[in-house]
């Protein structure tokens, strides 16, 4: 399994409203862990080690090319 980076959810829209909805009327601190939370919750469904190394190295180059 590689990392997939072409879109891939079937509604994008309601993704993104889901989780800024999610977000809603959390602290910052709580906005954070809620974060950290998902990002586990996800690694863990995916399961690849290979997958999630790509991907935090792929979110990393990100961040620093801005």
């Amino acid at each position: 399994m590689s990392l997939k980076t072409q879109a891939n959810i079937e509604r994008p829209d309601d993704f993104y409203q889901e989780l800024i909805d999610l977000h809603r009327d959390l602290s910052e601190e709580q906005s954070r862990e809620l974060n950290a939370k998902l990002i586990l919750l996800l690694a863990n469904h995916i399961g690849d080690m290979t997958v999630l190394s790509e991907a935090m190295n792929a979110a990393k180059k990100d961040i620093e090319a801005k």
